[in-house]
């Protein structure tokens, strides 16, 4: 008789382990970060500006040293197979740093190059036309619009088919159009097998794309979560009921169960968890019935992404 074995957890495309950095100045950017990254998932990093994401994706990306702490990249360590796990990963940066002079077609191709991969003009190609920059490719880059420069950015950082994709702030300063596409490319290269880690201050971006959410506050990872469960643990729900006539003041029945009276008395606000939305809701209708205020319409209303981060972020800061 065979013993069950347990289910195995999905490999790790990224493991960062008690990872610290402190600049020469003693601003401590990175206190202690432990994360694990699944294959093929979209992770979005979120944070306020100064909080360590650019600086916990600069060290993974090799680009600054840590002060201690691990990363593994694919099982290899970031130190001691330094090349391996470059080719490993693409980034793309904030900044629109690029050579003006050079053709689209010519700096892709050149990033290609930097990694050491043979020439393959038929993914260059694929790539350009997924980011619509296929009709751009004989231009110079001091043509270009931002959001254009913005997709050859992401060209570069695909051109040598990384198994990890780094955005850092992706869609900063493009139109809603050019997001939409970007979001497209990146749920596309999450189908092909590309892990995504993504940082923004779109919050938008990331209840849209993530399949988890990590929040960094003064360089310590204060919560990762699956973004589902986030929303269902952290969310709360605001119900609004208009009433059919003005209340001076709520009823002594009323008294205590959190309800907030309109400064006109016309209507009743009720924020409440979405786990207790079944039995509380059903109660407090009934309480309002035996106490004789009718209501003539009601609306209710669920908390974001954007408000669970506000909220999570004030309460660290209190």
């Amino acid at each position: 008789m065979h013993a069950l074995r347990p289910p195995t957890a999905p490999p790790e495309a990224l493991r960062i382990e008690r990872l610290t950095k402190t600049y020469a100045s003693g601003f401590q950017a990175l206190k202690g970060i432990d994360l694990s990254i699944r294959r093929g998932e979209i992770f979005a990093l979120l944070g306020p500006n100064g909080a360590g994401k650019t600086t916990l994706i600069s060290i993974v990306c090799g680009l600054v040293n840590p002060s201690s702490g691990s990363v593994r990249v694919e099982g290899h360590d970031i130190a001691r197979d330094y090349r391996v796990t470059r080719s490993l990963i693409g980034l793309v940066p904030q900044e629109l740093t690029t050579d003006a002079f050079e053709t689209v077609w010519a700096t892709v191709s050149f990033s290609r190059g930097l990694f050491g991969k043979a020439p393959n003009p038929a993914h260059i190609e694929k790539v350009l036309r997924d980011l619509s920059l296929w009709d751009k490719r004989d231009n110079r880059l001091r043509t270009l619009s931002g959001g254009m420069k913005r997709r050859v950015l992401i060209a570069k950082a695909l051109a040598h088919e990384p198994r990890i994709l780094f955005l850092d702030e992706p869609t900063a300063g493009v139109d809603v159009e050019l997001r939409r596409d970007m979001w497209n490319l990146v749920r596309g290269l999450r189908e092909a097998g590309v892990t995504i880690i993504l940082t923004t201050h779109y919050i938008e971006e990331a209840e849209e794309m993530a399949d988890r959410i990590g929040i960094i506050l003064h360089g310590d990872l204060i919560l990762v979560r699956e973004k589902t469960e986030l929303m269902r643990e952290l969310g709360r729900k605001h119900l609004s009921l208009q009433l059919q006539q003005a209340l001076r003041g709520l009823p002594p029945e009323l008294q205590g169960l959190g309800l907030e009276l309109s400064a006109d008395g016309h209507e009743l606000h009720y924020t409440y968890d979405t786990q207790d939305q079944g039995a509380g809701m059903s109660d407090l209708l009934e309480r309002l019935r035996l106490a004789g205020v009718a209501f003539r319409d009601l609306h209710t209303s669920e908390s974001s992404l954007e408000d669970i981060f506000v909220s999570l972020v004030k309460e660290r800061q209190s």
